[in-house]
């Protein structure tokens, strides 16, 4: 079953949501545990203490919760970079590029704070066609941000919305694999990095220097 087919409501109550985070809770465990390859529903309701048949009330399957697992950990994501760009506004702040740099070393803080949580959607173990969905909304968060740099009528720089989430795609990878300092240090280097990036119109409507 693919990322794509797994999307399914669910009715919301108090014992309903408890039991919901009760699996997620477990399931993410046993992920971390085992792998996603190799975890089981069954391994998954053991831990939670809860029956399959609650399991499948919530969630169609493994790749399901593993899945909603994801949404959660974008929900803080973005919910971080969104506070890390409103704090830069709030301060002054209105130089595009540097509240791209907040936005980005928001992110990538928030992958070194969660290091294993985020180890699980970034170490190619995961439902089929899951690789691909990271890269997509990873990108749609990418185009969010660089949209920072463009005005309404202005059209989408493809070219830079390749390079950054290209770049912060590799970068997570990096960051989530060394001990906090050394993280910390790599992140602040790759969003001064980006920081110095610019869309191509931008750089078009930069004055030339006259030849002396």
């Amino acid at each position: 079953m693919t990322v794509e087919k797994v999307n399914k409501a669910v009715r919301v109550s108090h014992r309903g949501a408890a039991t919901r985070s009760a699996l997620l809770n477990a399931a993410a465990h046993v992920f971390r545990t085992v792998g996603f390859a190799k975890a089981g529903v069954s391994e998954v309701v053991a831990e939670a203490g809860a029956s399959v048949g609650s399991l499948y009330h919530h969630f169609s399957g493994k790749a399901d919760l593993f899945m909603a697992l994801y949404e959660e950990f974008q929900q803080r994501q973005q919910e971080r970079t969104h506070t890390a760009v409103s704090d830069a506004r709030a301060q002054g702040e209105t130089d595009p590029t540097r509240l791209m740099y907040a936005a980005a070393r928001a992110y990538l803080e928030g992958c070194i704070e969660e290091r294993e949580t985020t180890l699980l959607f970034f170490s190619g173990d995961g439902p089929p066609g899951f690789d691909s969905q990271l890269r997509v909304r990873l990108r749609e968060w990418t185009d969010r941000n660089v949209a920072l740099f463009r005005k309404a009528d202005e059209p989408v720089d493809e070219a830079l919305l390749m390079v950054v989430s290209g770049a912060m795609l590799i970068a997570v990878a990096e960051v989530i694999r060394r001990d906090d300092a050394d993280a910390r240090r790599l992140a602040d280097d790759i969003t001064a990095l980006l920081s110095r990036l610019e869309p191509q119109h931008a750089a078009e409507r930069r004055p030339r220097p006259r030849d002396e």
